[in-house]
Protein backbone atom coordinates (compact mmCIF):
# COMPACT_ATOMS: atom_id res chain seq x y z
CA UNK A 1 0.00 0.00 0.00
CA UNK A 2 1.04 3.44 -0.53
CA UNK A 3 2.35 5.04 2.48
CA UNK A 4 0.57 8.35 3.98
CA UNK A 5 1.22 11.53 2.60
CA UNK A 6 1.87 15.13 4.08
CA UNK A 7 -0.86 17.55 2.41
CA UNK A 8 -0.22 21.42 2.65
CA UNK A 9 -3.67 22.82 2.87
CA UNK A 10 -3.70 26.48 1.99
CA UNK A 11 -6.77 28.23 2.31
CA UNK A 12 -7.66 31.36 3.65
CA UNK A 13 -11.53 30.24 5.03
CA UNK A 14 -11.44 28.56 8.14
CA UNK A 15 -14.57 26.43 7.34
CA UNK A 16 -13.21 25.06 4.07
CA UNK A 17 -9.19 24.53 6.00
CA UNK A 18 -11.34 22.75 8.56
CA UNK A 19 -13.54 20.40 6.12
CA UNK A 20 -10.17 19.42 3.91
CA UNK A 21 -8.22 18.59 6.82
CA UNK A 22 -10.99 16.14 7.97
CA UNK A 23 -10.94 14.96 4.52
CA UNK A 24 -7.43 14.34 4.71
CA UNK A 25 -6.96 13.31 7.71
CA UNK A 26 -9.44 10.31 7.23
CA UNK A 27 -8.08 9.28 3.97
CA UNK A 28 -5.19 8.52 6.64
CA UNK A 29 -2.60 11.38 5.26
CA UNK A 30 -0.95 13.76 7.87
CA UNK A 31 -2.83 17.66 7.30
CA UNK A 32 -0.36 20.88 7.70
CA UNK A 33 -2.72 24.27 7.30
CA UNK A 34 -1.93 27.62 6.29
CA UNK A 35 -4.05 30.41 5.50
CA UNK A 36 -2.21 32.77 3.02
CA UNK A 37 0.00 31.86 0.33
CA UNK A 38 3.29 33.53 2.66
CA UNK A 39 2.38 30.70 5.21
CA UNK A 40 2.31 27.86 2.90
CA UNK A 41 5.24 28.60 1.40
CA UNK A 42 7.09 28.98 4.55
CA UNK A 43 5.18 25.42 5.61
CA UNK A 44 6.48 23.95 2.57
CA UNK A 45 9.85 24.79 3.32
CA UNK A 46 9.89 23.31 6.73
CA UNK A 47 7.93 20.37 6.24
CA UNK A 48 8.60 19.31 2.95
CA UNK A 49 4.51 18.36 2.29
CA UNK A 50 4.31 15.75 -0.78
CA UNK A 51 1.11 17.36 -1.81
CA UNK A 52 -0.61 20.74 -2.04
CA UNK A 53 -3.83 21.90 -1.87
CA UNK A 54 -3.75 25.72 -2.41
CA UNK A 55 -6.70 28.49 -2.82
CA UNK A 56 -6.36 30.65 -5.82
CA UNK A 57 -7.44 33.82 -4.02
CA UNK A 58 -5.71 34.65 -0.48
CA UNK A 59 -4.85 37.86 1.34
CA UNK A 60 -0.95 38.77 1.42
CA UNK A 61 0.11 36.76 -1.44
CA UNK A 62 -2.42 34.32 -3.43
CA UNK A 63 -2.07 31.10 -4.46
CA UNK A 64 -0.67 32.24 -8.11
CA UNK A 65 2.86 33.44 -6.38
CA UNK A 66 2.61 30.58 -4.06
CA UNK A 67 2.67 27.75 -6.42
CA UNK A 68 5.40 29.50 -8.16
CA UNK A 69 7.36 29.75 -5.16
CA UNK A 70 6.78 26.00 -4.28
CA UNK A 71 7.60 24.49 -7.50
CA UNK A 72 10.53 26.43 -7.68
CA UNK A 73 11.49 25.51 -4.05
CA UNK A 74 10.59 21.93 -5.01
CA UNK A 75 13.23 21.89 -7.76
CA UNK A 76 13.21 18.27 -9.78
CA UNK A 77 11.11 16.79 -7.26
CA UNK A 78 7.06 15.89 -8.64
CA UNK A 79 5.20 17.80 -5.78
CA UNK A 80 1.54 17.82 -7.33
CA UNK A 81 -0.63 21.10 -6.55
CA UNK A 82 -4.13 20.97 -6.58
CA UNK A 83 -5.96 24.37 -6.79
CA UNK A 84 -8.83 25.23 -4.92
CA UNK A 85 -11.12 27.36 -6.67
CA UNK A 86 -14.35 28.88 -7.15
CA UNK A 87 -13.54 30.91 -10.64
CA UNK A 88 -14.76 29.35 -13.74
CA UNK A 89 -13.82 31.32 -16.92
CA UNK A 90 -11.56 29.59 -18.89
CA UNK A 91 -8.54 32.42 -19.04
CA UNK A 92 -8.49 32.12 -14.49
CA UNK A 93 -8.20 27.89 -14.72
CA UNK A 94 -5.70 28.68 -17.25
CA UNK A 95 -3.54 31.13 -14.99
CA UNK A 96 -3.60 28.32 -12.34
CA UNK A 97 -2.26 25.83 -14.61
CA UNK A 98 0.51 28.17 -15.98
CA UNK A 99 1.58 29.21 -12.21
CA UNK A 100 2.32 25.44 -11.56
CA UNK A 101 -1.00 24.06 -10.70
CA UNK A 102 -1.44 20.15 -11.49
CA UNK A 103 -5.26 19.91 -11.73
CA UNK A 104 -8.13 21.98 -9.65
CA UNK A 105 -11.15 21.31 -8.02
CA UNK A 106 -14.03 23.56 -7.92
CA UNK A 107 -15.69 24.79 -4.39
CA UNK A 108 -17.84 23.63 -3.38
CA UNK A 109 -15.56 20.22 -2.09
CA UNK A 110 -16.68 17.08 -3.54
CA UNK A 111 -14.86 14.45 -1.09
CA UNK A 112 -15.20 11.45 -3.22
CA UNK A 113 -13.59 13.42 -6.42
CA UNK A 114 -10.63 14.83 -3.81
CA UNK A 115 -9.78 11.32 -2.52
CA UNK A 116 -9.58 10.11 -6.33
CA UNK A 117 -7.37 13.54 -6.99
CA UNK A 118 -5.35 12.85 -4.54
CA UNK A 119 -4.40 9.23 -5.16
CA UNK A 120 -4.06 9.80 -8.98
CA UNK A 121 -1.70 12.84 -8.33
CA UNK A 122 0.16 10.43 -5.65
CA UNK A 123 0.77 7.64 -8.37
CA UNK A 124 1.81 10.62 -10.70
CA UNK A 125 4.64 11.46 -7.90
CA UNK A 126 5.83 8.26 -7.18
CA UNK A 127 6.12 7.91 -10.74
CA UNK A 128 8.00 11.21 -11.44
CA UNK A 129 10.39 9.79 -7.94
CA UNK A 130 10.72 6.20 -9.64
CA UNK A 131 11.69 7.89 -13.04
CA UNK A 132 14.40 10.26 -11.21
CA UNK A 133 16.32 7.58 -9.29
CA UNK A 134 16.01 5.28 -12.07
CA UNK A 135 18.00 8.58 -14.10
CA UNK A 136 20.54 8.83 -10.96
CA UNK A 137 21.06 5.22 -10.96
CA UNK A 138 21.90 5.22 -15.00
CA UNK A 139 24.50 8.12 -14.21
CA UNK A 140 25.90 6.49 -11.51
CA UNK A 141 26.72 3.17 -13.79
CA UNK A 142 26.96 5.41 -17.01
CA UNK A 143 29.99 7.34 -14.68
CA UNK A 144 31.61 4.16 -13.38
CA UNK A 145 31.27 2.53 -17.34
CA UNK A 146 32.48 6.00 -18.59
CA UNK A 147 35.54 5.65 -15.90
CA UNK A 148 36.10 1.94 -16.82
CA UNK A 149 36.34 2.31 -20.63
CA UNK A 150 38.61 5.52 -19.91
CA UNK A 151 41.07 2.90 -18.22
CA UNK A 152 40.96 0.61 -20.82
CA UNK A 153 41.01 2.90 -23.79
CA UNK A 154 44.51 3.73 -22.11
CA UNK A 155 46.11 0.72 -21.76
CA UNK A 156 44.77 -0.18 -24.90
CA UNK A 157 46.27 2.95 -26.52
CA UNK A 158 49.07 1.87 -24.61
CA UNK A 159 49.71 -1.68 -26.07
CA UNK A 160 48.55 -0.80 -29.49
CA UNK A 161 50.68 2.03 -30.09
CA UNK A 162 53.70 0.86 -27.91
CA UNK A 163 55.56 0.19 -31.33
CA UNK A 164 57.16 2.21 -33.78
CA UNK A 165 54.59 4.17 -35.40
CA UNK A 166 55.85 7.82 -34.54
CA UNK A 167 59.08 6.88 -36.79
CA UNK A 168 60.26 9.00 -39.57
CA UNK A 169 59.23 6.93 -42.65
CA UNK A 170 55.57 6.71 -41.07
CA UNK A 171 52.78 8.85 -41.42
CA UNK A 172 49.54 7.46 -40.29
CA UNK A 173 45.41 8.25 -39.99
CA UNK A 174 42.89 7.09 -37.48
CA UNK A 175 39.24 7.98 -37.00
CA UNK A 176 37.53 5.70 -34.72
CA UNK A 177 33.65 5.34 -35.78
CA UNK A 178 33.09 4.88 -31.97
CA UNK A 179 35.07 5.27 -28.54
CA UNK A 180 36.94 2.27 -29.24
CA UNK A 181 38.73 1.74 -32.33
CA UNK A 182 37.80 -1.68 -34.31
CA UNK A 183 40.83 -1.05 -36.89
CA UNK A 184 44.27 -1.47 -35.43
CA UNK A 185 47.43 -0.33 -36.56
CA UNK A 186 50.88 -1.53 -35.08
CA UNK A 187 54.78 -1.70 -36.23
CA UNK A 188 57.57 -2.39 -34.43
CA UNK A 189 61.57 -2.75 -35.57
CA UNK A 190 62.90 -6.38 -36.01
CA UNK A 191 65.76 -6.96 -34.05
CA UNK A 192 67.78 -7.27 -37.60
CA UNK A 193 66.82 -3.26 -38.30
CA UNK A 194 63.92 -3.81 -40.50
CA UNK A 195 60.39 -3.25 -39.88
CA UNK A 196 57.05 -5.01 -39.12
CA UNK A 197 53.84 -3.20 -39.97
CA UNK A 198 50.46 -4.44 -39.34
CA UNK A 199 47.00 -2.43 -40.13
CA UNK A 200 44.10 -4.72 -39.05
CA UNK A 201 40.27 -4.41 -39.50
CA UNK A 202 38.44 -6.32 -36.67
CA UNK A 203 34.67 -7.15 -37.56
CA UNK A 204 32.63 -4.10 -36.59
CA UNK A 205 33.57 -1.16 -34.74
CA UNK A 206 33.72 0.18 -30.66
CA UNK A 207 34.59 -2.26 -28.13
CA UNK A 208 33.30 -5.80 -29.37
CA UNK A 209 35.52 -4.94 -32.49
CA UNK A 210 38.49 -4.04 -30.47
CA UNK A 211 38.13 -6.58 -27.85
CA UNK A 212 40.72 -8.92 -29.94
CA UNK A 213 43.43 -5.52 -30.22
CA UNK A 214 44.91 -6.61 -27.13
CA UNK A 215 46.14 -10.20 -27.85
CA UNK A 216 46.88 -9.71 -31.37
CA UNK A 217 48.85 -6.72 -30.56
CA UNK A 218 50.58 -8.79 -27.79
CA UNK A 219 52.17 -11.32 -30.33
CA UNK A 220 53.07 -9.27 -32.92
CA UNK A 221 55.15 -7.17 -30.73
CA UNK A 222 56.44 -9.98 -28.48
CA UNK A 223 57.30 -12.29 -31.30
CA UNK A 224 58.63 -9.03 -33.55
CA UNK A 225 61.19 -8.23 -30.59
CA UNK A 226 62.12 -11.99 -30.34
CA UNK A 227 62.97 -11.69 -34.35
CA UNK A 228 60.50 -14.12 -35.43
CA UNK A 229 59.70 -14.50 -39.34
CA UNK A 230 56.23 -13.14 -40.65
CA UNK A 231 54.95 -16.08 -41.39
CA UNK A 232 55.39 -17.80 -37.74
CA UNK A 233 53.80 -14.50 -36.27
CA UNK A 234 50.91 -14.60 -38.63
CA UNK A 235 50.41 -18.28 -37.77
CA UNK A 236 50.29 -17.59 -34.50
CA UNK A 237 48.19 -14.47 -34.07
CA UNK A 238 45.35 -16.80 -36.13
CA UNK A 239 45.68 -19.25 -34.02
CA UNK A 240 45.46 -16.76 -31.41
CA UNK A 241 42.36 -15.54 -32.57
CA UNK A 242 40.53 -18.49 -33.91
CA UNK A 243 40.40 -19.56 -29.85
CA UNK A 244 39.37 -16.39 -28.26
CA UNK A 245 37.21 -14.98 -30.56
CA UNK A 246 33.46 -15.54 -30.79
CA UNK A 247 32.31 -16.90 -34.45
CA UNK A 248 31.39 -14.76 -36.84
CA UNK A 249 34.50 -12.14 -35.58
CA UNK A 250 37.55 -11.61 -37.32
CA UNK A 251 40.37 -9.56 -38.06
CA UNK A 252 40.92 -8.07 -41.60
CA UNK A 253 44.82 -7.73 -41.64
CA UNK A 254 47.47 -6.85 -44.06
CA UNK A 255 50.96 -7.31 -42.71
CA UNK A 256 54.07 -5.93 -43.92
CA UNK A 257 57.63 -7.16 -43.35
CA UNK A 258 60.15 -4.51 -44.61
CA UNK A 259 63.87 -5.57 -44.78
CA UNK A 260 65.62 -1.89 -45.34
CA UNK A 261 69.16 -4.10 -45.55
CA UNK A 262 68.07 -6.54 -48.69
CA UNK A 263 65.36 -3.93 -49.68
CA UNK A 264 62.37 -5.76 -49.97
CA UNK A 265 59.22 -6.29 -48.63
CA UNK A 266 57.17 -9.04 -47.99
CA UNK A 267 53.38 -8.97 -48.02
CA UNK A 268 50.42 -10.88 -46.70
CA UNK A 269 46.88 -9.10 -47.07
CA UNK A 270 43.71 -11.17 -45.62
CA UNK A 271 40.74 -9.20 -46.79
CA UNK A 272 41.53 -5.81 -46.33
CA UNK A 273 41.38 -3.64 -49.57
CA UNK A 274 43.93 -3.65 -51.86
CA UNK A 275 47.43 -2.14 -50.82
CA UNK A 276 49.60 0.02 -53.33
CA UNK A 277 53.05 0.15 -53.56
CA UNK A 278 54.33 3.47 -55.37
CA UNK A 279 57.85 3.06 -56.98
CA UNK A 280 59.52 6.54 -56.76
CA UNK A 281 61.36 6.41 -59.69
CA UNK A 282 58.77 5.70 -62.65
CA UNK A 283 55.46 6.27 -60.54
CA UNK A 284 54.64 2.67 -60.84
CA UNK A 285 51.63 1.41 -58.82
CA UNK A 286 52.04 -2.06 -57.95
CA UNK A 287 48.54 -3.39 -56.13
CA UNK A 288 49.00 -4.98 -53.12
CA UNK A 289 45.83 -7.61 -53.30
CA UNK A 290 44.35 -9.48 -51.06
CA UNK A 291 44.76 -13.18 -51.35
CA UNK A 292 44.23 -14.72 -47.96
CA UNK A 293 41.03 -14.71 -45.94
CA UNK A 294 41.18 -12.95 -42.40
CA UNK A 295 42.70 -13.89 -39.36
CA UNK A 296 40.49 -15.73 -37.13
CA UNK A 297 38.71 -17.45 -39.82
CA UNK A 298 40.99 -20.56 -40.21
CA UNK A 299 42.11 -23.54 -38.10
CA UNK A 300 45.92 -23.87 -38.22
CA UNK A 301 45.70 -27.01 -40.27
CA UNK A 302 44.21 -24.62 -43.26
CA UNK A 303 45.57 -21.14 -42.77
CA UNK A 304 48.22 -19.82 -45.45
CA UNK A 305 51.05 -17.51 -44.34
CA UNK A 306 52.46 -17.24 -47.88
CA UNK A 307 53.07 -14.04 -48.73
CA UNK A 308 54.55 -12.19 -51.87
CA UNK A 309 57.48 -10.53 -51.89
CA UNK A 310 59.26 -7.66 -53.81
CA UNK A 311 62.19 -5.48 -54.15
CA UNK A 312 61.67 -1.88 -52.86
CA UNK A 313 64.46 1.17 -53.15
CA UNK A 314 64.77 4.25 -50.85
CA UNK A 315 62.00 6.54 -51.24
CA UNK A 316 59.19 4.35 -52.51
CA UNK A 317 55.99 4.39 -50.63
CA UNK A 318 53.85 1.57 -49.56
CA UNK A 319 50.04 2.74 -48.78
CA UNK A 320 47.34 0.97 -46.88
CA UNK A 321 43.39 1.53 -46.11
CA UNK A 322 40.98 0.25 -44.75
CA UNK A 323 37.75 -0.17 -45.71
CA UNK A 324 36.41 2.44 -43.94
CA UNK A 325 38.40 4.92 -46.31
CA UNK A 326 36.71 3.28 -49.21
CA UNK A 327 32.99 3.12 -47.78
CA UNK A 328 33.10 6.96 -46.50
CA UNK A 329 29.90 7.89 -48.20
CA UNK A 330 28.82 11.70 -49.10
CA UNK A 331 25.18 13.21 -48.66
CA UNK A 332 24.55 12.09 -52.36
CA UNK A 333 24.91 8.01 -50.61
CA UNK A 334 28.06 8.15 -52.80
CA UNK A 335 31.00 5.70 -51.73
CA UNK A 336 34.56 7.25 -51.84
CA UNK A 337 35.28 4.18 -53.26
CA UNK A 338 38.68 2.41 -54.93
CA UNK A 339 38.51 4.56 -58.17
CA UNK A 340 38.52 7.86 -56.60
CA UNK A 341 41.74 6.67 -54.35
CA UNK A 342 43.24 5.16 -57.35
CA UNK A 343 42.61 8.78 -59.40
CA UNK A 344 44.63 10.47 -56.18
CA UNK A 345 47.70 7.94 -56.88
CA UNK A 346 47.79 8.60 -60.33
CA UNK A 347 48.13 12.05 -60.03
CA UNK A 348 50.04 12.38 -56.97
CA UNK A 349 53.25 13.39 -58.93
CA UNK A 350 56.41 12.23 -57.53
CA UNK A 351 54.66 11.11 -54.54
CA UNK A 352 56.08 13.30 -52.16
CA UNK A 353 52.80 14.48 -51.10
CA UNK A 354 50.53 11.46 -51.22
CA UNK A 355 49.42 10.60 -47.78
CA UNK A 356 48.73 14.76 -47.91
CA UNK A 357 46.55 14.72 -51.35
CA UNK A 358 44.86 11.75 -49.93
CA UNK A 359 43.79 13.47 -47.21
CA UNK A 360 42.50 16.66 -49.03
CA UNK A 361 40.40 14.19 -51.70
CA UNK A 362 38.45 12.93 -48.46
CA UNK A 363 38.15 16.05 -46.88
CA UNK A 364 36.96 17.36 -50.55
CA UNK A 365 34.19 14.58 -51.03
CA UNK A 366 32.59 15.88 -47.59
CA UNK A 367 32.30 12.48 -46.97
CA UNK A 368 29.98 10.41 -43.45
CA UNK A 369 32.59 8.00 -42.11
CA UNK A 370 30.41 4.65 -42.29
CA UNK A 371 33.03 2.38 -40.13
CA UNK A 372 36.86 3.50 -38.36
CA UNK A 373 39.17 4.78 -41.09
CA UNK A 374 42.46 4.00 -40.61
CA UNK A 375 45.01 4.56 -43.69
CA UNK A 376 48.69 4.14 -42.79
CA UNK A 377 52.18 5.52 -45.44
CA UNK A 378 54.99 3.52 -44.80
CA UNK A 379 58.35 4.94 -46.94
CA UNK A 380 61.81 3.53 -47.76
CA UNK A 381 64.62 4.47 -45.99
CA UNK A 382 67.90 3.69 -46.52
CA UNK A 383 69.38 1.25 -43.70
CA UNK A 384 68.13 2.22 -40.32
CA UNK A 385 69.33 2.02 -37.09
CA UNK A 386 66.65 1.40 -34.96
CA UNK A 387 66.10 -1.91 -33.64
CA UNK A 388 63.61 -3.89 -31.35
CA UNK A 389 63.92 -4.30 -27.84
CA UNK A 390 64.74 -7.57 -27.58
CA UNK A 391 63.48 -9.82 -24.94
CA UNK A 392 65.05 -11.41 -22.23
CA UNK A 393 64.49 -13.16 -18.72
CA UNK A 394 66.90 -11.99 -15.76
CA UNK A 395 67.83 -14.24 -13.15
CA UNK A 396 69.58 -11.47 -11.23
CA UNK A 397 72.89 -13.25 -11.31
CA UNK A 398 75.60 -13.48 -13.65
CA UNK A 399 74.79 -15.97 -16.43
CA UNK A 400 77.18 -18.57 -17.38
CA UNK A 401 80.44 -17.83 -19.59
CA UNK A 402 81.77 -21.39 -20.09
CA UNK A 403 80.12 -23.30 -22.50
CA UNK A 404 79.49 -24.69 -25.76
CA UNK A 405 76.28 -25.79 -27.63
CA UNK A 406 75.83 -27.56 -30.75
CA UNK A 407 72.56 -27.87 -32.90
CA UNK A 408 71.28 -29.68 -36.14
CA UNK A 409 68.16 -28.79 -38.14
CA UNK A 410 67.17 -31.55 -40.67
CA UNK A 411 64.85 -31.38 -43.84
CA UNK A 412 61.54 -31.97 -41.86
CA UNK A 413 62.49 -29.06 -39.19
CA UNK A 414 63.96 -26.57 -42.01
CA UNK A 415 60.70 -26.52 -43.57
CA UNK A 416 58.94 -25.23 -40.88
CA UNK A 417 60.82 -24.08 -38.00
CA UNK A 418 62.43 -21.12 -37.86
CA UNK A 419 65.63 -21.56 -35.25
CA UNK A 420 66.87 -17.88 -34.76
CA UNK A 421 64.52 -17.16 -31.91
CA UNK A 422 65.12 -19.95 -30.12
CA UNK A 423 69.18 -19.39 -31.02
CA UNK A 424 68.44 -15.75 -30.29
CA UNK A 425 67.44 -16.25 -26.62
CA UNK A 426 69.66 -18.41 -25.56
CA UNK A 427 72.67 -16.03 -26.38
CA UNK A 428 70.97 -13.35 -25.21
CA UNK A 429 71.06 -14.76 -21.73
CA UNK A 430 74.77 -14.00 -21.89
CA UNK A 431 74.48 -10.02 -20.33
CA UNK A 432 77.55 -9.18 -22.32
CA UNK A 433 75.98 -9.79 -25.88
CA UNK A 434 73.19 -8.22 -25.02
CA UNK A 435 73.85 -4.34 -26.46
CA UNK A 436 74.94 -6.71 -29.55
CA UNK A 437 71.45 -8.12 -29.81
CA UNK A 438 70.44 -6.49 -33.47
CA UNK A 439 74.19 -7.41 -34.60
CA UNK A 440 73.90 -10.68 -33.29
CA UNK A 441 70.54 -11.25 -34.77
CA UNK A 442 71.23 -9.88 -38.03
CA UNK A 443 74.51 -12.20 -38.20
CA UNK A 444 72.39 -15.51 -37.18
CA UNK A 445 69.86 -14.18 -39.91
CA UNK A 446 72.12 -14.07 -42.72
CA UNK A 447 74.12 -17.21 -41.58
CA UNK A 448 71.26 -19.20 -41.65
CA UNK A 449 69.27 -17.46 -44.99
CA UNK A 450 72.70 -18.43 -46.59
CA UNK A 451 73.23 -21.94 -45.47
CA UNK A 452 69.44 -22.56 -45.89
CA UNK A 453 69.22 -20.94 -49.58
CA UNK A 454 72.59 -21.66 -50.83
CA UNK A 455 73.65 -24.39 -49.25
CA UNK A 456 71.03 -26.90 -48.48
CA UNK A 457 68.82 -26.16 -51.56
CA UNK A 458 71.03 -25.02 -53.86
CA UNK A 459 69.94 -21.31 -55.14
CA UNK A 460 71.64 -19.14 -56.64
CA UNK A 461 71.74 -15.42 -55.69
CA UNK A 462 72.65 -13.79 -59.54
CA UNK A 463 68.89 -14.86 -59.86
CA UNK A 464 68.00 -11.18 -58.09
CA UNK A 465 69.14 -9.05 -60.43
CA UNK A 466 66.12 -7.85 -61.19
CA UNK A 467 62.28 -7.52 -59.52
CA UNK A 468 61.41 -10.31 -62.06
CA UNK A 469 64.04 -12.64 -61.03
CA UNK A 470 63.52 -11.64 -57.46
CA UNK A 471 60.50 -12.92 -57.47
CA UNK A 472 61.34 -16.34 -59.62
CA UNK A 473 64.02 -16.49 -57.02
CA UNK A 474 61.46 -16.55 -53.96
CA UNK A 475 59.21 -18.94 -56.01
CA UNK A 476 61.61 -21.28 -56.39
CA UNK A 477 62.83 -20.94 -52.74
CA UNK A 478 59.25 -21.70 -51.74
CA UNK A 479 58.90 -24.81 -54.09
CA UNK A 480 62.47 -26.49 -53.33
CA UNK A 481 61.93 -25.98 -49.38
CA UNK A 482 58.26 -28.05 -49.80
CA UNK A 483 60.06 -30.68 -51.51
CA UNK A 484 62.93 -31.19 -49.35
CA UNK A 485 63.66 -34.83 -48.16
CA UNK A 486 67.48 -34.65 -46.47
CA UNK A 487 70.32 -31.72 -45.43
CA UNK A 488 71.02 -30.41 -42.91
CA UNK A 489 71.66 -26.73 -41.30
CA UNK A 490 74.59 -27.14 -38.30
CA UNK A 491 75.01 -24.18 -35.36
CA UNK A 492 78.23 -24.76 -33.32
CA UNK A 493 78.45 -22.24 -30.24
CA UNK A 494 81.19 -21.50 -27.79
CA UNK A 495 81.46 -19.03 -25.47
CA UNK A 496 84.83 -18.12 -23.87
CA UNK A 497 85.70 -15.97 -20.73
CA UNK A 498 88.42 -13.37 -21.39
CA UNK A 499 89.18 -11.31 -18.83
CA UNK A 500 85.89 -8.64 -17.83
CA UNK A 501 84.16 -9.71 -21.07
CA UNK A 502 84.59 -12.79 -23.43
CA UNK A 503 84.26 -14.10 -26.96
CA UNK A 504 81.10 -15.95 -29.09
CA UNK A 505 82.28 -18.43 -31.50
CA UNK A 506 79.89 -19.64 -34.27
CA UNK A 507 80.37 -22.16 -36.83
CA UNK A 508 77.66 -22.32 -39.17
CA UNK A 509 77.83 -25.45 -41.48
CA UNK A 510 75.17 -27.42 -43.94
CA UNK A 511 74.89 -30.12 -46.34
CA UNK A 512 75.11 -28.02 -49.23
CA UNK A 513 78.47 -28.26 -51.79
CA UNK A 514 79.86 -25.41 -50.44
CA UNK A 515 81.38 -21.79 -51.99
CA UNK A 516 84.79 -20.04 -51.75
CA UNK A 517 83.64 -18.11 -48.55
CA UNK A 518 86.65 -15.59 -49.14
CA UNK A 519 86.01 -14.75 -52.80
CA UNK A 520 82.54 -13.14 -51.84
CA UNK A 521 83.82 -11.38 -48.88
CA UNK A 522 86.61 -10.23 -51.60
CA UNK A 523 84.31 -8.72 -53.71
CA UNK A 524 82.63 -5.22 -53.63
CA UNK A 525 78.85 -5.83 -54.38
CA UNK A 526 76.72 -2.41 -55.98
CA UNK A 527 74.56 -0.90 -54.06
CA UNK A 528 72.03 -1.03 -56.43
CA UNK A 529 72.43 -4.72 -56.99
CA UNK A 530 69.51 -6.95 -55.15
CA UNK A 531 71.91 -10.00 -53.92
CA UNK A 532 75.00 -10.33 -52.28
CA UNK A 533 75.24 -8.19 -49.75
CA UNK A 534 74.91 -10.54 -46.59
CA UNK A 535 78.62 -11.57 -46.09
CA UNK A 536 79.77 -8.25 -46.57
CA UNK A 537 77.53 -7.43 -43.72
CA UNK A 538 78.29 -9.88 -41.82
CA UNK A 539 81.93 -9.43 -41.88
CA UNK A 540 81.01 -5.78 -41.11
CA UNK A 541 79.42 -6.84 -37.60
CA UNK A 542 81.49 -9.34 -36.34
CA UNK A 543 85.16 -8.92 -34.80
CA UNK A 544 86.11 -11.58 -37.33
CA UNK A 545 84.55 -13.59 -40.23
CA UNK A 546 86.37 -16.22 -42.22
CA UNK A 547 85.63 -19.39 -43.97
CA UNK A 548 85.76 -22.69 -42.52
CA UNK A 549 88.70 -25.44 -43.88
CA UNK A 550 86.53 -27.80 -46.17
CA UNK A 551 84.85 -24.49 -47.65
CA UNK A 552 81.37 -25.80 -46.32
CA UNK A 553 80.63 -23.41 -43.43
CA UNK A 554 81.84 -20.37 -42.09
CA UNK A 555 83.50 -18.63 -38.72
CA UNK A 556 82.24 -15.45 -37.08
CA UNK A 557 83.26 -14.20 -34.11
CA UNK A 558 81.86 -11.86 -31.22
CA UNK A 559 83.71 -9.75 -28.78
CA UNK A 560 82.55 -8.11 -25.58
CA UNK A 561 82.93 -5.71 -24.36
CA UNK A 562 83.19 -4.25 -27.60
CA UNK A 563 86.51 -1.94 -28.20
CA UNK A 564 86.00 1.64 -29.09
Amino acid sequence: MPSPLTILIAEDNAADRLLLSTIVNRQGHRALTAANGREAVALFQQEQPQLVLMDALMPVMDGFEAARQIKQLAGEALVPIIFLTSLTENEALVRCLEAGGDDFLAKPYNRVILEAKIKALDRLRRLQDTVLQQRDLIARHNEHLVTEQRVAKAVFDKVAHSGCLSAPNIRYLQSPYALFNGDLLLAAYKPSGGMHVLLGDFTGHGLPAAIGAMPLAEVFYGMTAKGYAMADILREMNAKLKRILPVGVFCCATFLNLSFQRHLVEVWNGGLPDGYLRRAGNGELVPLVSRHLPLGVLDQGSFNAHFESYPIETGDRILLVSDGVLETRNDNEETFGDERLRAVLDASGDGSRLFDEIQLALSAFRGHAQDDVSMIEVRMLEESTERAKLAFTDSGQASPLDWSASFEFRAQTLKRFNPLPFLLQLLLEVQGLRDQGGALYTVLAELYSNALEHGVLGLDSSLKRNAEGFARYYRERSERLAGLEEGYVRFHLQLIPEGRGGRLLIHVEDSGKGFDVGTVLAQQPSMDSLCGRGLTLISQLTARCEPAEDGKGIHVEFRWPTRA
